[in-house]
């Protein structure tokens, strides 16, 4: 919800986290992923670009064609502070793998809030 919606609440910074499933290191497959995720994080939890404080976006080892943010520049996010990363290479961990650390405004409460993981890569968090 934006700053434009119910003003009865208490804006605070919120964290949502997403993950995604890369199909190959290209740099069209990293943008597509990354795409589709920041959509799908946007939508459930009600999300306007200008209540995204920051994004933080890592990347699997086995990911380095392309930095993840191109793709939320190419939706608009010009503005907005991005970061990329890459994970610590743990054996056992997915592989191709890209996860989004977004900190928006919101009325939204802790409980309220929908990470979104998408396909194999709801097996990171199946606590959720």
């Amino acid at each position: 919800m934006s700053r434009k919606g119910n003003m009865a609440g208490e804006y605070k910074t919120r964290g949502i986290r997403g993950a995604n499933c890369v199909v190959e290191n290209t740099t069209e497959s990293i943008l597509g992923a990354t795409r589709t995720l920041l959509e799908e994080m946007l939508k459930t939890n009600q999300t306007e670009m200008e209540d995204i404080v920051s994004i933080h976006f890592t990347l699997t080892p086995d990911l380095n064609a392309a930095f993840p943010a191109e793709a939320a520049r190419k939706l608009g996010l010009k503005l907005t502070p991005l970061l990329c990363m890459q994970e610590i290479d743990v054996p056992t961990s997915l592989p191709k793998v890209v996860r989004i650390l977004m900190l928006v405004n919101t009325i939204r409460s802790l409980e309220e809030i929908n990470h979104v993981f998408i396909g194999e890569a709801k097996a990171l968090r199946d606590d959720l």
